[in-house]
């Protein structure tokens, strides 16, 4: 198993991809998404996923989200085999770990900032006055405390993302995932998500990883993972993350 040395002490990786295929339909209708991927990342990474239309990126994204399998292979996170787990063992894993933002916001449109944000911590069965509370702060480390009652409609593109990625930690997770986060923004509101994004895996050691078709966001993260025809065409580090120990 890959490993990272700290201070004198092993760090497990908190994601590892081994020898993951995914082939979706039979015969000589299959199509091969991924073609025996190895992957590693370890917590407190900001890594950017690019790679041209059907290299695979997003079935790997798919996969990292449990909302797919692999058809071959093992995904372990924290050491533990994903493949292995029941199909409610990963819809936990996903509630209590995994945070996700999209490039179509997904937010859901007659109800209010402040409500979309609560929606996981539903889930979780945290009860009212803790999910006000919590979703308040959420909105707040993101720039929109006094926005919690207005709806996606009274919001800009950028606001919404920003309730977005409000939503998606506010349960705290180890793993966000963000799926071309700025794909629906102009140039200065993709620059400022991508600055939060950024605060977030610095100040507060979110681990990040992002699908991306833009070299000005990519730049951003401290490694990048090209994708091409269902394998890794390269991996680089970016500025201060290639100080990682390998």
């Amino acid at each position: 198993m890959s490993v990272t040395v700290a201070a004198g002490r092993e760090v497990v990786p908190l994601i590892e991809l081994r020898g993951v295929t995914k082939v979706y339909g039979r015969g000589g209708a299959a199509m091969s998404a991924l073609r025996g991927v190895d992957m590693t990342i370890r917590e407190g990474e900001f890594v950017a996923v690019m790679g041209p239309s059907g290299s695979g990126k997003s079935t790997v994204m798919n996969i990292l989200g449990c909302l797919d399998t692999p058809t071959e292979g093992n995904y372990l996170f924290k050491e533990i085999q994903v493949g292995a787990m029941s199909r409610n063992q990963r819809a936990m894993l996903r509630r209590r770990y995994l945070g996700f933002v999209f490039q179509g916001f997904n937010l859901l449109n007659r109800t209010s900032a402040l409500e979309n944000v609560e929606l996981p911590l539903i889930y979780r069965g945290v009860k009212a006055a803790e999910r006000h509370l919590q979703a308040r702060k959420a909105l707040a480390s993101v720039g929109l405390a006094g926005w919690e009652h207005h709806t996606p409609g009274e919001l800009s593109g950028g606001q919404q993302q920003r309730v977005a990625i409000a939503r998606a930690i506010v349960s705290q997770p180890a793993v966000l995932l963000a799926d071309e986060p700025t794909g629906n923004l102009d140039t200065t509101r993709s620059l400022e998500i991508m600055e939060l994004l950024s605060s977030f895996n610095k100040e507060l050691g979110v681990t990040i990883i992002m699908v991306t078709h833009e070299a000005e966001m990519a730049r951003f993260a401290r490694r990048v993972i090209h994708f091409r025809d269902g394998l890794i065409a390269a991996d680089e580090r970016n500025g201060e993350g290639a100080d990682v120990c390998e």
